[in-house]
């Protein structure tokens, strides 16, 4: 059983950052600075209790008689109280006899075409851990994106503002920062699983580089460039700030509106409609929270029973970094015009393009971690640079077809068209679909994201299939000879 050093990681970073927040809120308190001090405590406090509501959520502690628990997590003492209970659990496996044990299949990476089925058993104190690290990987996120990244803009907005960094202000942005890439990186695994449920997922320690440098320059690169927006143009970074917000707040329940699905109703047992509403509308504020700053790995799908898209959408990912790319040149083009002599202390074309390479870095190692470190890659059904290249391609055709240069004149226009050139659109049309088919082909196994369980499912010759679970574990597993 593996040491649970994740859960250390993500209570060590919650509690620094609380501890410095605090300290440099008093700071602010003693310069009478009170809206630095207000908005300093608001993204310290809120964040904090919404991890407190996730951990409660998870572990049902409502429904249990627990009031030592729940009085802790009131204190917001709940994220180091769950640590030391798995520390506990861990250091007990092996001292006392399980009673029972389940038995879980997990198809391994298929090489040489095949894949062969696992079975392994699991006791009683390993799913316990199991439901640890799954509740500390979702904190770590709500943490990251709701609380770290607007504390991070923050705080490098008055920096800016008044030309210096003090300890106590570094401090909580270095925390921040690291607290932001590793929420980031808890979102890239959390996805991978989700996706890859019947399989068991290694992931190696050069795909956790990737990921960290992945996200370390494109966080970082995002919130110097929202930084450096606001710094002149205050009126405008609201306006920028919300669209981007709205956009993917709104999205996801724009394509479930089109799909003319039922409402979901199997979210949790106990939870009314207004409920489920107010559940569902915090994770799609998570997912545009996320989206915000960084890609979101883990991609919001109301319409299915997961609440998650499982499909590798190339596409979908290629028009977001195009875009978002073009938009932090603008946000940074529009710095550059309207600067005052307030930057003279800086040389702003080298800091421009330091911006821009920053940006470019980071797209190069996520296209080196899904290419070469993914530890699913050889379950792609498409390649990603190949889907980046056909995407850009399209992109190019659209311009293309669109500039009124290309428009055919003359003789070309009287010609009858090639039975060549008229067949190959087509070929690549029915090779897209085929892919896109593929691609949104359904696993059989369900997934329920809040309560990390995965439930069994017949396939089509009736045989049960059990699943690999990342929180309780308690399933049979039947075995037809």
């Amino acid at each position: 059983m593996r040491l649970p050093s994740s859960i250390f990681v993500s209570v060590s970073l919650f509690t620094a950052e609380t501890t410095a927040a605090l300290y440099l809120s008093s700071t602010y308190r003693s310069a009478g600075d009170q809206i630095w001090q207000g908005l300093t405590l608001l993204f310290t406090l809120v964040p904090s209790v919404l991890v407190q509501l996730t951990l409660t959520f998870i572990h049902r502690d409502l429904s249990r008689d627990r009031p030592l628990v729940l009085l802790l997590h009131i204190l917001q003492l709940g994220p180091i109280v769950r640590c030391l209970e798995a520390f506990c659990i861990y250091g007990s496996v092996g001292r006392v006899e399980e009673p029972y044990v389940s038995i879980t299949r997990k198809k391994q990476m298929p090489r040489g075409g095949q894949s062969e089925e696992v079975e392994r058993q699991v006791g009683q104190a390993e799913g316990k851990l199991f439901t640890h690290r799954a509740a500390f990987a979702r904190t770590s996120v709500i943490q990251a994106f709701l609380g770290s990244a607007p504390q991070l803009t923050l705080q490098l907005y008055i920096c800016v503002l008044q030309q210096g960094v003090s300890i106590g202000r570094g401090t909580l942005m270095v925390i921040s920062l690291l607290s932001i890439v590793y929420g980031a990186l808890r979102c890239n695994i959390l996805a991978i699983k989700i996706k890859y449920d019947d399989y068991e997922v290694d992931i190696r320690p050069m795909a956790y580089l990737c990921i960290f440098l992945w996200r370390g320059f494109e966080i970082a690169t995002r919130v110097v460039v929202l930084v450096l927006f606001s710094s002149v143009l205050q009126l405008w970074v609201l306006p920028v700030v919300l669209l981007n917000f709205l956009t993917f707040f709104l999205y996801p329940w724009i394509l479930f509106w089109k799909s003319h699905s039922p409402f979901p109703e199997n979210i949790e047992k106990t939870l009314t409609r207004v409920g489920t509403t107010i559940v569902l509308c915090l994770l799609t504020f998570l997912y545009a929270g996320i989206n915000m700053f960084c890609w979101s790995a883990v991609q919001v799908k109301l319409n299915d029973p997961d609440l998650i898209n499982k499909s590798q959408n190339w596409y979908r990912m290629a028009v977001y970094y195009m875009l978002r790319f073009v938009e932090n040149a603008s946000l940074i083009l529009l710095w550059y015009i309207y600067k005052t002599d307030f930057y003279k202390f800086i040389c702003a074309p080298l800091l421009v393009l330091q911006l821009l390479v920053a940006y470019s870095i980071a797209i190069f190692f996520m296209l080196v971690f899904y290419q070469f470190c993914h530890p699913c890659r050889r379950l792609f059904t498409s390649s990603m640079t190949q889907g980046l290249w056909d995407c850009s391609s399209l992109l190019c055709l659209m311009c293309n077809s669109a500039s009124p240069q290309n428009r055919p004149i003359g003789k070309a226009i009287l010609e009858p068209p090639s039975p060549t050139t008229d067949k190959e659109p087509a070929n690549d049309m029915a090779h897209d679909t085929t892919s896109d088919t593929t691609d949104d082909m359904p696993n059989d196994t369900t997934y329920d994201m809040l309560n990390d369980t995965i439930y069994d499912i017949p396939d089509e010759t009736g045989n049960n299939r059990a699943g690999g679970i990342n929180g309780d574990i308690s399933h049979s597993v039947s075995c037809n000879p």
